[in-house]
């Protein structure tokens, strides 16, 4: 029964897209990804760099949400706790041990393992969907509250304070690996971003075609059905879940690497922001939280200057409009128009 082909399980419409436009999107992804590697360093600011810097790192939190919930079905609102926790768990590390690697490594090892102890208790306590959802958001919100109130001596990790709501100024870059402890520019520890980006959706693209990913979607389907068919479904949501983990982990560590660490990491507005990047971008895309992301946080930008309009505003008449009248979210939805239009065009050539 075990061995019963999980594509049985059938989906519906743009769910078999991720595996047969494989090689069209990872195609995209990878021209523009180099494009913006040899080019962006050459010919932008250092300033530009620092703020290209921040958005690709909230990219990688919002895929990291995207595998989770969108092909995982789990619905967390605890991904700006791993993001938060890789950010501090960096500095802290970096500064302890004087080893800027080494807390890179714990950035996103720290994550992961924090991620599998708490999905443990959730997924082998089978949780429903809705309690995920607010245990996870309970968890981040005391991450909040408890570094929100660490000011004072009392509150170090070794001889790191943590500084209450000013966070950790003192974060230092990533260093060359040469052992002269010399801090990487601006331009290398753009490109070091931008390709963690790259590879975070590789990696995530390679898991979704394996036999382990293609369950994870059955599962999201229909839980039971798979259930019976032999798929053990705890064991499938915990290693989506700390994945989802160790990757909001590393952006907490390339964010850590373009400003610093602070409470504001945890925060309830970080929390919210995840998910509309995901709604606005679509669930059903890898591509789809990366546009969200670029999207809101550049109309967010350009209100901020302008200072028009309300930025909250702006964006919840937006998040409205997305949910009414385009659910799936903008790329899938570009997928199947263009689609539509290449069918429609393919008849009118047979027509002739």
């Amino acid at each position: 029964m075990s061995q019963t082909n999980v594509s049985a399980i059938k989906t519906s419409g743009f769910e078999r897209r991720p595996f047969e436009s494989f090689d069209k999107e990872s195609a995209f992804v990878l021209i523009t990804g180099l494009l913006l590697l040899v080019l962006m360093p050459q010919y932008s600011e250092v300033y530009t760099l620092i703020t290209a810097t921040i958005y690709i790192s909230l990219c990688i939190l919002a895929v990291s949400l995207g595998l989770v919930w969108g092909y995982g079905g789990i619905f967390c609102l605890g991904q700006a706790a791993f993001f938060g926790l890789g950010g501090y768990t960096y500095a802290i590390a970096a500064l302890n041990l004087g080893d800027t690697t080494l807390g890179a490594m714990a950035a996103v090892i720290v994550p992961m393992i924090f991620a599998a102890a708490l999905g443990y208790f959730i997924f082998w306590g089978r949780i429903g969907d809705v309690y995920v959802g607010v245990i996870t958001l309970t968890v981040t919100l005391i991450f909040v509250r408890f570094l929100n109130g660490s000011a004072g001596d009392n509150y170090s990790i070794g001889s790191v304070p943590l500084g209450g709501f000013n966070g950790i100024p003192m974060t230092p870059q990533l260093t060359t690996l040469d052992g002269s402890g010399t801090p990487l520019s601006t331009q290398a520890i753009f490109v070091i971003s931008l390709a963690a980006l790259m590879l975070v959706y590789f990696i995530c693209r390679l898991f979704l075609s394996s036999h382990t990913g293609r369950t994870m979607i059955a599962i999201r389907e229909n839980e039971l059905r798979a259930e019976l068919l032999g798929y053990d479904v705890r064991l499938i949501k915990l290693l989506t879940f700390t994945l989802g983990g160790g990757i909001a982990g590393l952006a907490g560590l390339l964010f850590a690497n373009a400003l610093t660490v602070t409470p504001g990491m945890f925060s309830l507005t970080n929390t919210v922001q995840i998910v509309i990047w995901v709604l606005i971008g679509g669930r059903l895309s890898l591509l789809g939280p990366i546009f969200g992301c670029l999207f809101v946080q550049m109309i967010s930008a350009q209100l901020g200057v302008s200072g028009l309009l309300n930025p909250e505003i702006v964006l919840g008449v937006i998040l409205i409009i997305f949910v009414l009248f385009v659910p799936n979210g903008a790329v899938p939805t570009l997928y199947q128009m263009a689609e539509r239009g290449l069918n429609r065009l393919k008849r009118g050539g047979h027509g002739k």
